[in-house]
């Protein structure tokens, strides 16, 4: 059975910095796409950040560029994302997804973690 587990969320002040995990078992890690998603209070869930671990290749949503990193650890079967800079509007739970491909919509994403909050505070 596929299991995704996050964690690393907190409460932080703007500019302040957080790396959320994603721990996967019950599939094969390899070449499979895996996701940040972010959703916040009265909003619809929006990607943040993706990685398609057979090649390591990686998209971001505009509003995180340069301040997110996805990142892999095939070894451990872990998905990371470093969060820098901070602002309050990155509030949000955030959610690992894991899919056969890289979908252009969270709603196609197969696989889904309980999610992990992240509280920016200004």
């Amino acid at each position: 059975q596929v299991q995704l587990v996050e964690s690393g969320g907190g409460s932080v002040q703007a500019g302040g910095s957080l790396r959320l995990s994603c721990a996967a078992s019950g599939y094969t890690y390899s070449s499979v796409c895996m996701g940040w998603f972010r959703q916040a209070p009265g909003k619809e869930r929006e990607g943040v950040a993706r990685i398609y671990t057979g090649s390591s290749s990686t998209t971001y949503a505009d509003s995180v560029k340069g301040r997110f990193t996805i990142s892999q650890d095939n070894a451990k079967n872990t998905l990371y994302l470093q969060m820098n800079n901070l602002k309050p509007e990155d509030t949000a739970m955030y959610y690992c997804a894991a899919n056969g491909y890289c979908a252009s919509s969270w709603k196609l994403y197969k696989y889904w973690g309980q999610g992990t909050q992240v509280t920016v505070s200004s």
